[in-house]
């Protein structure tokens, strides 16, 4: 991790632990929606605007397209031979495209989850996961068809996206099986009026390898993710300042959770236009900045390095974009520094997460609405409505400013736990208002509030600054 800024005065509990909080001030947040809900909430508003537009051909879906669409998907979904409804999952196997935000929100709806996957992974990594997770269907593509196991059993359906093949279905055709003047189907393929929707219901099953060995499924619920992305576009002062006018580039693989939840989430919560690349391309992104004007790129260092290196961003009007995010990876100063000599009129920051945090612990005060100045290589503050410390790894002792330790965070946006893992659970959150030793970053709390989650050392205490 970078250098930080200054933290606000941590606070006194009335334990003995030091707890630092964000600049800004916690907010009312509605945490009990379904997450499909609660993303497309400003859909009165925004129906007729641009939400999905496809980098390669250009294709637009409005906001009011995709959640028609979605909807479709969802009946399909409750009908034989998918058969998924409350308590199912799913697993997207899919580079970023339309087909994929439509399926997830499509699981949201029918109550299931959706486990999210790497097309590029083994044959033997996805066949884990398929295991690991209970999937029963598979969205994917056809160059990643293949690595599934067989199929042939009527354990497992599987939908192409991109063309007919025996033993698959085709992602048309199932759409085309509920037509729009199917009002009942399509109504009753949502969640929203289910009495036994609870907020705490697992919607997305990410896999990350915590802080030590294998794949775990990281069980993110409705109320886990709605906190997320609340505690970063929600409030009077949001912590990153999007509204519906930015265009965003999504660029970085929506499997991973950092796409998903900061690209993905936060720009429909807000209703912004979001524009799709399938792969990542240097000379394709830079041409996607300029021709759709966009506004906000979150992007990952090396990235980053690319764009301060490249010759040919000279060649490009790059002028639009006004927020650059940086995560996944710690970024210097001078980065920072070489990228915002071709972006001058962009201001670059950085944010810092884990997925089982849910994933933000951390994000640039300079992105907000009302910005704070703040230090070049910074990873940023700690969210609103959350509490962090800092603890020793070996005493457990809560520690103050610029003390090396232990990163630990509580608030409701953070995992419901590992998926059939209670061990791997217990050591990383702790009920009793602690923190177990561990190898990462970041330390968060499940949705009970007295929970602490653990994560890797870090000499930098700026985390929480």
């Amino acid at each position: 991790m970078g250098s930080t800024e200054q933290p606000p005065e941590p606070t006194q509990a009335a334990s003995p632990d030091i707890i630092f909080r964000s600049k800004l001030p916690d907010i009312a947040i509605t945490n009990t929606l379904p997450l499909h809900r609660y993303c497309f909430e400003r859909l009165p508003e925004v129906a007729d605007r641009p939400c999905l537009i496809d980098g390669v051909t250009g294709e637009l879906l409005t906001y009011a397209e995709v959640d028609r669409l979605s909807r479709r998907l969802a009946a399909a979904f409750r009908r034989e031979p998918l058969g998924v409804g409350r308590g199912g999952v799913v697993m997207n196997l899919l580079r970023n495209s339309a087909e994929f935000v439509l399926s997830f929100f499509a699981a949201s709806r029918v109550g299931a989850a959706v486990t999210t996957a790497n097309p590029m992974s083994t044959p033997h990594e996805i066949a884990n996961q398929l295991s690991a997770s209970g999937a029963t269907v598979v969205i994917t593509e056809s160059m990643a068809a293949d690595k599934l196991p067989p199929h042939g059993d009527g354990t497992l359906t599987v939908v192409l996206i991109d063309e007919r093949r025996d033993g698959c279905l085709f992602w048309d055709d199932l759409m085309a099986g509920v037509p729009d003047d199917d009002l009942a189907a399509l109504l009753a393929s949502d969640v929203d009026d289910d009495k036994e929707f609870d907020p705490d219901d697992v919607v997305a099953l990410p896999y990350s390898s915590g802080t030590t060995g294998l794949p775990k499924g990281v069980m993110l619920t409705h109320r886990s993710l709605s906190t997320s992305v609340a505690q970063q576009v929600d409030g009077d002062n949001p912590n990153i300042g999007l509204n519906a006018g930015d265009v965003i580039l999504c660029a970085l693989p929506m499997f991973h959770i950092y796409s998903l939840n900061t690209i993905l989430m936060c720009g429909l919560r807000v209703g912004a236009a979001i524009v799709v690349m399938r792969r990542f391309d240097l000379a394709a992104m830079m041409e996607l900045v300029e021709r759709h004007r966009i506004t906000i790129a979150p992007l990952v260092p090396p990235i980053v390095v690319a764009v301060a290196k490249s010759e040919a961003s000279a060649a490009r009007d790059l002028s639009s974009v006004r927020m650059v995010l940086s995560g996944a990876a710690p970024m210097g100063k001078d980065i920072e520094d070489a990228f915002m000599a071709k972006l001058p009129g962009a201001v670059l920051g950085q944010g810092y997460g884990m997925t089982e945090a849910g994933p933000v612990l951390s994000m640039c005060m300079a992105f907000a609405k009302e910005p704070f100045k703040v230090k070049s290589g910074a990873c940023g503050t700690v969210v609103r409505n959350a509490e962090l410390k800092i603890v020793c790894p070996d005493s457990g002792e809560s520690l103050g400013r610029n003390r090396a330790g232990e990163i630990c965070i509580r608030g409701q946006q953070i995992m419901k736990g590992y998926l059939n893992n209670p061990e791997a659970t217990n050591e990383h959150i702790d009920t009793a208002g602690g923190c177990t030793p561990a190898t990462l970053a970041t330390s968060t709390t499940t949705t009970r509030s007295s929970s602490w989650i653990g994560s890797r050392k870090s000499s930098n205490t700026g985390a929480s600054r």
